[in-house]
């Protein structure tokens, strides 16, 4: 049976995992200052990018666990809505151009070996988006109207002296 890891020792956890990403990205960035194999170079770079990525998720992930993430506004809802749809529909069009290169150059191991990365990346960051997009949809909108009628109908109070 697997432990259960208690929130402190959670978000002591992300800390270090936090510190240990950005480590990783100062380290990497600093040993690539001098190559000159644009190849090498870019990689680690593009590593070292994942690695600030993870930082900011487990950061998300963090803030999250401490306290409640604000809600979204209805006057935000459609604007977020439309831009994580925009954001999907370009990159399904990065996976099938992608696939596209991969299927022209067949036997070209430089370009399946990057793109087939950059693909794999773009499916994944698709469904993240899908998954994203969903949860936003499926949680209600917080209006000042709403969070007014939530407060009227459930708070503990309501209908007693001083309620």
């Amino acid at each position: 049976m697997q432990k259960m890891i208690d929130e402190k020792e959670l978000l002591a956890f992300l800390e270090e995992q936090i510190k240990l990403e950005d480590e990783i990205v100062d380290i990497s960035n600093k040993s690539v200052e001098d190559i000159n194999n644009i190849l090498v170079r870019e990689l680690i770079r593009g590593i070292a990018m994942d690695s600030k990525k993870h930082a900011l998720l487990l950061t998300a992930l963090k803030g999250m666990l401490v306290g409640p993430t604000p809600l979204i506004e209805a006057e935000d809802f459609n604007e977020i809505k439309k831009t994580i749809e925009k954001h999907i529909e370009l990159e399904a069009k990065a996976i099938e151009t992608y696939q596209e290169l991969l299927d022209k150059y067949p036997d070209d191991s430089r370009v399946q070996m990057v793109i087939s990365e950059i693909r794999k990346d773009e499916l994944r960051h698709h469904s993240f988006l899908r998954r994203l997009l969903q949860a936003i949809i499926d949680k209600e909108t917080l209006t000042q109207e709403l969070l007014e009628d939530w407060l009227y109908k459930f708070s503990p109070f309501h209908g007693t002296p001083g309620g």
